[in-house]
């Protein structure tokens, strides 16, 4: 099955891009060749102009402190298993402090004077390589444990903000319940009756060769799935797909 992921909010939809950009950064960053680490950089960068220009710091402690007030309110209801509820408050304490005790995210990057320069010449397609800056070209050339060294210790201030936002995800994510749907001629519709949500989440067997085209707002889901070849603009499906969705709300 394949995911694809609505955000009902702005909030959500950043957090979604950190999430993505951190994900890919930490996946390039691993051993490997010196080209995967470029793109590990490259990651690393975007998250350095995704930060600078709003508070996702806050933005994520802000939703922690949030969920944590409602699952300490859970404590005394029936039905809550206490262990399993006192280990996510523990969980959460620990995101919390860790992002409180961290600085401004990527502040220590941001002072790197050989990142700043690197960060400015890879902007610049084709700027990273020996003709533009040979110092790059040689950390290239630096051994595999070396380039991970190097790239972990500059990562590393950007863990707390990977903690709290994986954290956040995590929640929200599991406060739905999928359910089986039909898309009757390749489209589908549901009415949210004044519900607020903030994250639709669609599955859909890769075998169908379509995806889902997603339109939502606290009045209404909409769904059109549509498929292409590559060659082609995306077509519209007329035929009925069967799909999972769940609706999410912290």
């Amino acid at each position: 099955m394949i995911l694809f992921e609505y955000p009902f909010n702005e909030r959500v939809r950043a957090l979604m891009r950190l999430e993505s950009l951190l994900d890919r950064m930490m996946f390039f960053a691993k051993p490997g060749d010196a080209r995967h680490h470029q793109v590990a950089l490259g990651a690393l960068f975007d998250l350095l102009d995704a930060t600078e220009r709003t508070d996702m710091k806050g933005t994520v402690l802000q939703d922690l402190e949030r969920q944590r007030g409602v699952l300490q309110s859970l404590q005394d209801h029936p039905g809550v298993e206490p262990k399993t509820l006192a280990e996510m408050l523990v969980e959460i304490e620990r995101v919390i402090t860790t992002l409180n005790a961290a600085g401004k995210t990527g502040q220590e990057l941001r002072a790197n004077e050989w990142l700043s320069s690197l960060r400015g010449r890879l902007a610049v397609p084709g700027g990273g390589t020996q003709v533009d800056m040979p110092s790059f070209h040689a950390w290239q050339y630096r051994t595999e444990a070396q380039r991970c060294a190097d790239l972990q210790r500059w990562m590393a201030s950007l863990m707390p903000l990977q903690a709290g936002i994986s954290m956040v995800m995590r929640l929200l994510r599991e406060t739905g319940q999928a359910t089986e749907a039909i898309a009757p001629q390749g489209a589908y519709q549901q009415m949210l009756a004044g519900k607020t949500y903030q994250l639709l989440r669609v599955w859909v067997d890769e075998s169908a060769g379509v995806f889902p085209e997603i339109s939502a707002n606290k009045y209404m889901v909409w769904i059109r799935y549509s498929f292409q070849d590559g060659e082609q603009r995306p077509q519209a499906a007329h035929h009925d797909v069967a799909f999972k969705m769940t609706l999410c709300a912290l």
